[in-house]
């Protein structure tokens, strides 16, 4: 995807090729053919602090001018201001520190009132660095480089992830090894009371490593257990010892044993129904962490710090890569619960002989509307991050979904509940005209036939509005197998199958049976 970038200085080196630039501190030109555009002004170098301030100022003016006249339906990301170098003659001049965060405040308010506005913050890069790093007179006087650009690479890898942030890509499950990184010690040795958690250094340490991901929980992570221990002496710690703050309904689902860690975490994949490369697995044991490095390739391995005072670091280092994203949704922060309703689903299905009698038993209500403000987010995120059971597995952001919107297309949701709980917004279709754009669903809703369901509830209101006939396309990757036959489980037509694996299918509505079994309460907002 290419970008625009408006600048006040050489910035070329730290951006993709394929990006293109204004002229220094320029707006008179807006390339609308970019994907998305980038605002990145930096702190000019002046050592008259008046004419310094007032070009600060100036650049918000301009903001003010240009926003209205982007597209809002393409992403707009603006860096924040640092003062990487400064010339002020005098110690007491906070005007330049004060007009520096009034151009970041500005940004921000900015970020309030355009949806496509997104604000990164450009310390978090730059606050790793000291000022003879961040700053070389050399490039500055030769190339007009406000930041060095020796440090280009990994401004870039900082970009990337915060790029990954604004998409909503992250990993879905932490998988934790127990003692000596939960807790210090070894709890089959040291017993409910030896261990070290709370109180003094280390077990202080531990403790907030607890309390951070407790919060990192809320956020939508999924945090599951793998440890080489008696299962009973853990049960008897999460209840008895009072320090401990991730207790065992603080986990989706563990695995406390003697079998080796890799098919541990291969039978939570199973049983939690997401793939591999979903999981981040932590342990202290560097043996352990190579087995599964070795046997579980698609697997997240970080190292693990060897001394507890590290682990602040450590868990900033770990949200950083594999966790962060630039907003969490209402549906993220109900993850733990759902997955562990699933989990019921499962035991209270063995139970029952007959298929239809469990699906009825289970209660299963599905709500079907349309786009809104309020589940885009949602939508785009479902998009970002769903392998499975996805169609196309095209990937789009919030702006896109606006887009599609504006353009005309119709865009749905699916919300699935039943009496073990709600699963919240688990699917979208994007419908582009007469054909079917994208066609997604949540991993832990299939398997009820609420994938059918969809999608012809989707056609008959499609049929209700005069629509004759509808086009489909299956894109077959990695991941998305299962799904390859499911357009004709829905009635469609294979019209052709290159060599690639792509499958186009078309469907007349007038003459398709577009019926449901009766096992489920359908609303159509």
């Amino acid at each position: 995807m290419t970008k625009f970038v408006f600048r006040n200085n050489t910035v070329e080196r730290f951006f993709p090729k394929e990006y293109s630039f204004s002229g220094y501190d320029d707006i008179s030109f807006i390339d609308n053919d970019a994907d998305g555009y980038i605002w990145w002004y930096q702190l000019p170098i002046k050592y008259d602090t008046e004419i310094l301030v007032s070009e600060v100022r100036g650049f918000i003016q301009k903001l003010y001018f240009l926003l209205p006249q982007i597209d809002q339906n393409k992403t707009f990301i603006a860096l924040t201001m640092d003062i990487l170098y400064s010339v002020s003659l005098q110690d007491d001049d906070y005007r330049i520190s004060e007009v520096v965060a009034e151009y970041n405040n500005a940004l921000f308010e900015l970020e309030h009132k355009y949806n496509n506005v997104k604000v990164l913050d450009i310390t978090e890069f730059t606050r790793q660095y000291n000022s003879t790093e961040l700053f070389d007179w050399k490039f500055y006087f030769m190339s007009q480089m406000g930041l060095n650009p020796k440090l280009h690479k990994d401004f870039k890898a900082w970009f990337e992830r915060k790029l990954d942030s604004i998409a909503l890509k992250r990993k879905k499950c932490l998988v934790l090894d127990l003692d000596n990184t939960l807790w210090g010690g070894i709890l089959g040795e040291d017993g409910i009371e030896g261990i070290k958690i709370g109180g003094d250094y280390p077990g202080k340490a531990f403790l907030y490593f607890q309390e951070a991901l407790f919060q990192l929980k809320r956020s939508g992570i999924m945090l599951a257990v793998c440890s080489k221990n008696n299962e009973q002496d853990v049960l008897e710690a999460w209840d008895k010892n009072p320090y401990i703050v991730l207790k065992k309904e603080s986990f989706v689902a563990y695995r406390i044993n003697w079998q080796d860690k890799a098919s541990n975490i291969q039978e939570m994949a199973k049983e939690l129904n997401i793939g591999l490369d979903s999981f981040v697995f932590v342990d202290d044991n560097p043996t352990e962490r190579e087995l599964v490095k070795q046997m579980l390739p698609m697997v997240a391995v970080p190292e693990f710090p060897e001394q507890p005072y590290e682990l602040p670091i450590f868990f900033k280092q770990l949200v950083d890569r594999y966790f962060k994203v630039y907003s969490i949704t209402d549906e993220d922060k109900k993850k733990t619960e759902q997955y562990k309703a699933n989990a019921a689903r499962l035991e209270a299905q063995q139970s029952f002989a007959d298929f239809d009698k469990f699906l009825e038993s289970l209660e299963i209500r599905i709500d079907i509307e349309q786009a809104n403000e309020f589940n885009i987010p949602r939508i785009a995120q479902m998009t970002q991050k769903t392998n499975q059971f996805n169609l196309t597995t095209k990937r789009y952001t919030d702006s896109d979904i606006h887009n599609f919107l504006a353009k005309g297309c119709k865009i749905w949701c699916i919300s699935v509940s039943d009496k073990f709980g709600d699963n919240g917004i688990t699917g979208t279709i994007i419908i582009d005209g007469n054909e079917i754009d994208s066609l997604l669903l949540s991993c832990r809703i299939l398997g009820k036939g609420i994938e059918e369901v969809f999608v012809k509830k989707i056609l008959s209101i499609l049929a209700n509005e005069d629509v004759s006939n509808m086009k489909a396309t299956y894109i077959p990757t990695a991941k998305n197998a299962q799904v390859k036959d499911f357009y004709e489980r829905c009635g469609f037509t294979l019209v052709v199958e290159n060599n690639n694996g792509i499958k186009d299918y078309e469907i007349n509505l007038a003459d398709a049976d577009l019926s449901t079994k009766e096992l489920y309460n359908v609303t159509i907002k």
